[in-house]
């Protein structure tokens, strides 16, 4: 009997490692927490979030794998008011980037982690406005 050979979860996914786990998300528009854990298999990391952002609800879960077609790590994100949003996540040493819609696209996150990678720092700009953030590891 043949046995077939389980799919394992694109190397690229492995830059994601380092979200794995629960954050409090401080900044002077937004607060909140988020957590991150892999789906089982490996195949995508699951972020499920709790903010207040300037005073409005944010509460969703976000799914994050890799695209073949594309090449590159994407998410769609889906919130309590019905939105569904497509980013683009990249993270190279410690810098991380995502991108809202397609990469390189004018609005985007840039950070940087710390030393020890229990926190990040960075902002979100988009034309016309951003903020900036910084998540820090509790768990």
């Amino acid at each position: 009997m043949r046995q077939s050979s389980q799919p394992l979860p694109h190397p690229a996914l492995k830059q994601l490692a380092t979200f794995v786990g629960t954050w409090h998300v401080s900044g002077p528009a937004i607060t909140g927490e988020v957590i991150f854990k892999w789906l089982e298999g490996g195949f995508f990391l699951v972020q499920h979030v709790d903010l207040a952002y300037e005073g409005r609800a944010i509460k969703g879960v976000e799914y994050i794998g890799y695209d073949e077609a594309s090449s590159v790590c994407t998410s769609h994100f889906f919130d309590n008011t019905g939105h569904i949003f497509t980013y683009v996540w990249e993270v190279e040493d410690d810098e991380i980037t995502i991108w809202f819609g397609a990469k390189d696209s004018n609005n985007r996150f840039k950070g940087r982690f710390s030393d020890d990678g229990d926190a990040y720092s960075g902002a979100w700009a988009w034309p016309g406005g951003g903020y900036s953030t910084t998540l820090t590891r509790v768990r």
